[in-house]
């Protein structure tokens, strides 16, 4: 983490719409840089490791939040607010990425890249709220689609 200045990936956007991803981001990162534990609950990380995250995370938030949590000091602290706040985002993108799963049927694009990329986009949204889709999960929901002239290819 020698330049914490640059933004390795997307601000957390105010509204909240990119938590998900921001949060994956942020494990990502902190687990590369062995700072993973600073935003655990009862860590024994050094203040100085505190102090790298603080600065990492702010940097990674809106400006807006970044003056909503200006008094925040405690990393935990801030890490939680922030889960509260935006976790709902799962209970809000899993009906429509379910939604999007029970809908989604090869004969309505035109080409198999724009299922392929439809289709990946549903499950990633999926698993990050925490729903398991396997390699075979999106062959059988392929196969399933097919127009019924296309059978053979299904066996």
């Amino acid at each position: 983490m020698t330049n914490l200045t640059n933004l390795d990936f997307v601000v957390l956007d105010i509204t909240g719409k990119n938590y998900l991803t921001w949060v994956v981001d942020v494990n990502i990162y902190l687990g590369a840089g062995n700072l993973g534990e600073t935003i655990k609950e009862e860590n024994i990380a050094s203040s100085q490791d505190q102090a790298k995250v603080m600065i990492f995370i702010r940097c990674h938030l809106d400006e807006g939040l970044k003056s909503e949590y200006l008094t925040v000091e405690d990393l935990l602290a801030l890490w939680k607010t922030l889960r509260n706040r935006y976790n709902h985002q799962k209970t809000m993108i899993l009906p429509r990425a379910l939604y999007e799963w029970i809908h989604l049927r090869i004969q309505d694009f035109k080409s198999v890249a724009e299922y392929n990329s439809a289709m990946f986009k549903i499950s990633s949204q999926m698993k990050l709220c925490g729903e398991t889709i396997t390699e075979e999960d999106m062959l059988e929901k392929t196969f399933t689609t097919f127009h019924a002239s296309n059978l053979p290819l299904q066996q």
